[in-house]
């Protein structure tokens, strides 16, 4: 039997296909392979800070974030969380794909929940000793240390796993509460960066290999500063301070990063709650200096109840503010927050 050209070009045709097709599916597994093992999975959160990152541990005692109206939002009732609902601590969970870690407080009560990693991080607490008594990062390190030596973790654990350390500048409220002088701020600041950076080396020696720790967000802008000018303007002195806190912190991070193999990551905070704050509409942000909960003079807070008379006023729509109060973002707030830093791709070096 006679085979036509044509019919035998159509052959080498379909032989050349097949072939391609089958390197190309070769050098698809190829890729997928190359990526599994470039691909880095988180098991645990561990978290280290402040009211910024803290979701129970301030004891009920001690109010503020155990009261109304906080916790609005989520889950619909007060669980220290310094919001009306979720912090940055549950957004970087969830980024994450872990849950929310348990609060330290909570440890021996939650213990099904310790496999997520755990929360050291305190409301009003600092680098050093602040107006709060809960414990500063010195101690919250100590805790994961003693919580190692107890065998609850080992440094695998953290190895394996993500640690996010966060500073909201509680240790320049004290000071300036303490009538620091704005002379003597620039040096201040410096001891605070030295600290964080003996900090995070510590972390670092207990088996930490990626962490991420927070640049500052813009004091300036905060309500309790804002209040001055009516909520209308950020107080640029203040933000010019944060500049040089950031500026030092990003120097000690990037020489970390150069003398170790493991990976410190900052999170821009000022630059993500800046957009958000200057383009508040782009992400349907309607009050961004104003906060949604504030006391009903300048003697109370958001939460302050007197003779069983509320003393505080809530806005009619959470969801479209940015602060929750004289301090703190809203859930809609972070949420906005944590979309922005998405997109400055730091979060995914996470994965890597």
């Amino acid at each position: 039997m006679m085979i036509s050209f044509k019919n035998l070009f159509c052959c080498f045709c379909l032989f050349l296909i097949l072939l391609v097709s089958g390197k190309t599916d070769m050098l698809a597994e190829a890729r997928v392979q190359r990526n599994k093992l470039n691909h880095y999975h988180p098991t645990k959160l561990f978290v280290f800070g402040d009211s910024y990152a803290d979701t129970g541990n301030t004891r009920k005692a001690q109010g503020g974030s155990w009261k109304e109206p906080y916790g609005l939002i989520y889950p619909g009732k007060p669980t220290g969380r310094w919001s009306d609902g979720r912090v940055l601590t549950d957004f970087i969970a969830k980024y994450l794909r872990l849950k929310s870690p348990v609060p330290y407080r909570l440890r021996n009560v939650m213990t099904q929940y310790l496999k997520y990693g755990i929360n050291f991080a305190f409301g009003g607490t600092g680098v050093f000793n602040t107006s709060s008594l809960n414990p500063n990062m010195t101690t919250q390190i100590d805790f994961l240390d003693q919580l190692i030596k107890d065998k609850v973790y080992t440094s695998s654990d953290l190895s394996n796993s993500v640690t996010l350390v966060v500073i909201s500048g509680n240790d320049y409220n004290f000071y300036l509460a303490k009538s620091g002088s704005i002379q003597d701020f620039p040096a201040f600041i410096t001891s605070v960066v030295n600290q964080t950076t003996t900090n995070l080396i510590r972390i670092q020696k207990l088996g930490a290999k990626k962490i991420v720790v927070s640049g500052l967000q813009p004091l300036g802008c905060l309500p309790q500063i804002t209040v001055s000018s009516t909520f209308q303007q950020c107080n640029s002195t203040f933000n010019n301070l944060v500049v040089l806190h950031n500026n030092l912190l990003n120097q000690s991070v990037t020489k970390l990063n150069q003398e170790s193999k493991n990976q410190i990551l900052i999170l821009d905070l000022y630059s993500s709650f800046m957009s958000i704050l200057n383009h508040s509409s782009t992400y349907s942000i309607q009050n961004s200096l104003k906060p949604c909960c504030l006391g009903v003079s300048s003697g109370y807070n958001c939460g302050s109840v007197e003779n069983n008379e509320k003393k505080y006023e809530v806005c009619d729509k959470p969801r479209s503010t940015f602060f929750w109060d004289s301090l703190h973002p809203t859930q809609a707030g972070w949420h906005a927050v944590c979309n922005k830093l998405q997109t400055m791709n730091v979060l995914k070096q996470l994965f890597y």
